[in-house]
This record gives C-alpha cells, sequence and structure tokens, in this order.
C-alpha cells in the first residue's frame, strides 16, 4: 500500500469488451477529491460506450467518443463542484484509451500518464499538463531538477475545475508484444521510465503480476500518493490485448 495518505483520490474503470479504460486522480479537501475522479470515471466510461457503440468503427469515431467522453466528465465535476461548499475546488486528472483494430488511442488532462512498453523500452505517449513539465518544455527547468522539485504536485489543467477543459489526444499503431500501462502519478513520481520498462518487459508475466511489481517499487521509493496502475498487454501470439489490472489504495 502507500505509505501517507488516509485516503483513496484514485479512481479507475475499464469496459473490456469495448477494450476502453480510464485512471483518474482526484483533487479537492476532505473527500472531495473521491468523488471527482470517482464521477470523471462514471462518466467517462458511460459517455464513450454510447459513442463507441453508434456506427461503424473508425480512428475519428474513436477520437470524437474520447473527446466527448473527457469534456462531459468535466461538465459533470464541474457542475458537481459548484453545488456544495465542501466540493468547491475540487478536480481531477484523467488518462484514458481504447483499443480498437490494432490502433491504440489515449487521452489526457493533468499528469496522469499513458505509456507502451515495446522492445524493452518505455514511450510516454501522454503529455503531462503540470508546472514542472512545461518548465522543462519551455527551458526552464532540467528533467533533474524537475524531479526533485517542490512543485511536483501542481498541475495546470484539470478536469472540472473549469467551464471548459482542453484534452490531449494521442494514437500508436500496436505490434504483437506491446504492454500498455496507464497509471497516476503516485506511481511515475517514484518509479523511472527505464524500472517501468524493465519490470513491464519480463517475459512470461502476467498484466496483475506487472502492476504488483510497478507498486512495489514505488512504495520502496516512499509511496507519498496513493498509486493506481493498469496494465494490458497484447499478445505476441494473436496481437489481442489481454487485460489486467490492479488498483492500489493507499492507507496510513
Amino acid at each position: 500500500m502507500g505509505l501517507l495518505r488516509r485516503s483513496n483520490q484514485d479512481s479507475f474503470g475499464l469496459d473490456e469488451a469495448l477494450q476502453l479504460f480510464v485512471v483518474c486522480d482526484g483533487m479537492g479537501g476532505s473527500a472531495a477529491g473521491e468523488v471527482a475522479s470517482s464521477l470523471a470515471v462514471k462518466t467517462f466510461l458511460h459517455t464513450a460506450q454510447q459513442e463507441l457503440l453508434l456506427g461503424a468503427a473508425s480512428p475519428v469515431k474513436t477520437r470524437n467518443a474520447l473527446w466527448r467522453a473527457t469534456l462531459a466528465s468535466n461538465r459533470a465535476v464541474y457542475a458537481k463542484a459548484g453545488s456544495a461548499a465542501e466540493f468547491q475546488g475540487m478536480g481531477t486528472t484523467l488518462v484514458g484509451a481504447v483499443v480498437e483494430d490494432s490502433l491504440l488511442t489515449l487521452i489526457n488532462v493533468g499528469d496522469s500518464r499513458g505509456y507502451l512498453v515495446r522492445n524493452g523500452i518505455a514511450y510516454q505517449l501522454t503529455l503531462d499538463h503540470s508546472y514542472v513539465a512545461e518548465s522543462v518544455r519551455r527551458g526552464l527547468m532540467t528533467e533533474e531538477q524537475a524531479r526533485h522539485s517542490a512543485m511536483q504536485s501542481v498541475i495546470t489543467r484539470a478536469v472540472g475545475t473549469e467551464v471548459d477543459v482542453h484534452p490531449e489526444i494521442f494514437e500508436e499503431p500496436l505490434e504483437a508484444g506491446d504492454v500498455l500501462l496507464l497509471a497516476s502519478d503516485g506511481l511515475t513520481r517514484h518509479v523511472s521510465d527505464a524500472a517501468i520498462a524493465e519490470v513491464l518487459s519480463q517475459q512470461g508475466q502476467s498484466a496483475v503480476e506487472g502492476c504488483r511489481l510497478l507498486i512495489e517499487l514505488a512504495k520502496e521509493d516512499g509511496g507519498t500518493d496513493n498509486i493506481t496502475c493498469m496494465v494490458v498487454r497484447f499478445s505476441d501470439a494473436d496481437s489481442e490485448p489481454r487485460p489486467g489490472m490492479t488498483p492500489w489504495l493507499d492507507a496510513q
């Protein structure tokens, strides 16, 4: 388990039939972060399911489904945040993915990440919306400074904090043997890309075992936040998705 937080503000969900996955990391006082992430996951799945089941499959339809699901999540969390004083200011990160016809499509807001592990290398496919990441991209901070910055938890975009939200969307053709990882920053703050690649490149490893090993590494490095990861492996034999996921809930 995590080592510091008493409550779990992470949420996750999936529709295995549609190969639809989502991880959210909530923020807000008291239980507001839990409410934000749970509502975002529920709304995202419901909206994406409706969109994906309409008409013939296509990359454009998949992108639109993820986009509309994220906007719907933003509207739902924003409305809830304005409904009572205890929810004011709450929000959540979101990273979602759909696998269809060997094409991986991802969407993200905030600093929860999507990775593709291929041939022993972990590629971060999503773009962090955080103070340190944007400072690195602008040349104001080095990667090393970012790793040790006290501003690591400051995100610049979130679901539900504003009337409008601006997600990023990405596509990547899949190959046999690829591994997809969706994770909250409770994992990626403590586990390097190289370590992610090493763990998830182990032959014969189940998706659930991969999650467990990553979580143990995050705990060993301090476990300062809720840790949630979802791993989906693609069989070397037939490229069919073999999903496995383990949510990690923090305790005191």
